[in-house]
């Protein structure tokens, strides 16, 4: 299965507007982003679990990345609510649920060789550091090998150095509306662009939470099984 999967094209998604699609789990959803393979595939999903849904015992054989954005997402290990950030590295195994239903952004085989870290970080507590201009707010969330993973807040009226992203970007609006010269994106776009592309982002009255991660479509990533090209 193959969706979105020319790297160097851009793209935008409303997934507000998009459809859920089963997934092989009862009460488990998935709005597939990108995705590269079959059942195991390199993935970016946004993913619900209806109360009570679980999902069978596991092994991310090539990691897996969880943003809580809705709900409590639960484990064998903790019960992780709203805003939690996750990194299951390759080889970690658990049996995930949610008691009262939870939605997800979920990034899957996207773990550079030698990237072991496990991570978990509550983001409504952990430190907000001062950005590059005045207005702005970052929270570093994982750095590997060039690969960069933070949350950052746009006060409103905030405008951005015109800037190059060598390794490309990926933005997941979590709160407000999110702008360059390209467009406007609101609660819930996803924009992938791609390597070497250029904006000049800005915020208007709403400001913007996001979620961005740059020069993974740079990096060099853990290879699928064969059996994984269905």
């Amino acid at each position: 299965m193959n969706i979105n999967n020319d790297f160097a094209q851009r793209v935008v998604l409303q997934t507000p507007q998009m459809d859920w699609v089963e997934s092989p789990a009862s009460g488990v959803q998935r709005k597939m982003l990108d995705r590269v393979g079959g059942e195991i595939a390199r993935a970016t999903s946004v993913v619900s679990y209806e109360p009570g849904a679980a999902f069978a015992a596991h092994t991310h054989g090539g990691g897996e990345e969880i943003l809580v954005l809705e709900g409590v997402f639960s484990d064998e290990y903790a019960h992780y609510p709203a805003g939690t950030y996750l990194r299951n590295p390759p080889g970690s195994q658990h049996s995930p649920a949610s008691q009262t239903g939870c939605v997800l952004l979920v990034k899957l085989w996207q773990f550079c060789s030698g990237d072991n870290q496990s991570v978990q970080i509550d983001t409504r507590t952990a430190q907000w550091y001062q950005g590059m201009v005045p207005g702005l707010t970052v929270q570093p969330l994982h750095e590997f090998n060039g690969v960069n993973t933070a949350l950052v807040r746009w006060a409103p009226e905030t405008v951005f150095n015109r800037h190059i992203h060598p390794g490309g970007e990926e933005i997941f609006v979590l709160e407000g509306v999110f702008h360059d010269e390209h467009g406007s994106y609101p609660t819930g776009s996803w924009i992938r662009s791609p390597r070497y592309s250029q904006h000049t982002p800005f915020t208007q009255s709403e400001g913007a939470l996001i979620y961005v991660k740059t020069g993974h479509l740079d990096a060099e990533y853990l290879p699928l099984p064969e059996s994984s090209f269905t």
